[in-house]
């Protein structure tokens, strides 16, 4: 199937088979120089495009983040650079400056996720191929809930039943929750705004965050914290939280001490899936997934917060701007959607299907569609959506000393309220 859609996507840019007398050449600049299943990845879509398209070769450069932005800076100043490049949804600058192609009348959306338009949409156009993305999930330690004699089903529990199940598990002598933002900016967070988000819906949550409309002071918001604070007085969190360091979170989790419940994008298997050796969970861990806690009265509570990492664009000034859009429709397929998936086990903007997939993470990504059902997307954790002294502030107050207990509802909404 997937060499007969790459085969007729040649016929439309004008190739045809054994042609070679117009060669042409494809350059692509891309981050993950030192993930190996990403480069395996796009480098084997180059691979069966070129074979589907003779006479089309696909030159890429692989970079860590900064050189790669650094030579992307001066290539782009100078009006050259490559047709396809590696970008991230914040840097705006090229849409600003039409460094970049507007892809909405030459992708296949209908093989990428709907959010997808969103995300990458700038003024009347959409500009970006979403490769990379993840979700904010709950996982929970099958085991650790059972012996503290509660049960996390997968659609989360409601209001008072969640804080109920944390103090069992608290008095239980286990840690209910091993979160930490020793390095990081935003993990502290996520208890406090996804609940924030079911509370408020989507549209008024972005509205809070961006300081248009929704304010701190808004009484939902007090309630939104005031059930965040009642999660975090019943002890969720361990005493360490202040220092716990994202990849320590993880053990905390799934091997000592062991707690019930991690909040974590769901890039959680990079590191869990690893050895034990090298500090990821045990053979026969037993692994649930489920949704946060809910706020009573909530407007969504099936929204769902989800990050968009690395994506494609296309140069305004390629030459070969719809043989570069042919090349990332070569990956828009479910099939290339499930071989994202089971090679770099995080989430993809291309629509995929994780009930076709087999082999030893077939049943986790199972799990994490479960989840998902029926979810409603809202776009980027806050520190990717608030920008200059919001985003210092809620990163200081919410992400740290918020859920240390360190600080009250009142003073978050003072602090926040003043921040914009």
């Amino acid at each position: 199937m997937f060499r007969r859609i790459t085969a007729g996507m040649a016929v439309a840019i004008g190739l045809s088979a054994g042609t070679t007398a117009h060669a042409q050449e494809l350059t692509l600049w891309s981050h993950w120089a030192d993930q190996a299943s990403k480069v395996e990845f796009v480098e084997s879509a180059a691979k069966a495009f070129e074979e589907a398209n003779p006479g089309v070769t696909i030159k890429i450069n692989w970079y860590q983040k900064e050189p790669l932005y650094a030579a992307l800076k001066t290539a782009l100043t100078a009006g050259q650079g490559p047709d396809i490049f590696y970008a991230e949804t914040s840097q705006t600058e090229y849409m600003e400056n039409d460094l970049v192609m507007d892809l909405s009348d030459k992708l296949n959306w209908d093989n990428i996720e709907p959010w997808a338009t969103d995300v990458w949409g700038y003024g009347d156009g959409v500009y970006g191929f979403p490769l990379e993305a993840w979700t904010v999930e709950t996982y929970v330690n099958s085991a650790l809930a059972k012996k503290a004699g509660v049960e996390i089903p997968v659609e989360g529990l409601e209001g008072a039943a969640f804080v109920d199940a944390v103090k069992k598990i608290a008095e239980a002598g286990i840690t209910p929750m091993a979160q930490g933002v020793g390095d990081r900016p935003y993990p502290g967070a996520f208890l406090t705004h996804d609940i924030l988000l079911k509370k408020l819906g989507a549209d008024d949550y972005a509205s809070l965050l961006k300081g248009k409309g929704v304010k701190w002071t808004d009484p939902r918001v007090r309630e939104a914290l005031e059930y965040a604070k009642e999660i975090i007085d019943a002890g969720a969190f361990p005493p360490s939280f202040s220092s716990i360091k994202l990849g320590e979170a993880h053990r905390y989790f799934h091997t000592s001490p062991g707690a019930v419940m991690l909040q974590m994008g769901s890039f959680y298997p990079s590191r869990a899936f690893a050895s034990p050796d090298e500090g990821g969970q045990a053979d026969g861990f037993e692994l649930a997934i489920s949704h946060g806690p809910i706020p009573e009265g909530a407007a969504c509570a099936k929204c769902k917060t989800i990050a968009v990492g690395g994506s494609y664009v296309v140069n305004a000034a390629s030459d070969h701007g719809d043989l570069a859009a042919a090349f990332l429709n070569s990956m828009a397929t479910p099939e290339m959607g499930n071989k994202w998936l089971e090679a770099n086990l995080v989430q993809t903007g291309i629509k995929a299907d994780p009930s076709a997939i087999e082999g030893e993470h077939a049943a986790y990504f199972q799990k994490l569609a479960a989840a998902n059902e029926g979810a409603t997307y809202t776009y980027g954790i806050p520190v990717q959506q608030m920008q200059g002294a919001p985003r210092e502030t809620f990163t200081q107050t919410v992400n740290q000393a918020f859920p240390a207990g360190l600080i009250g509802v009142d003073e978050v909404i003072n602090l926040m309220n003043g921040a914009y």
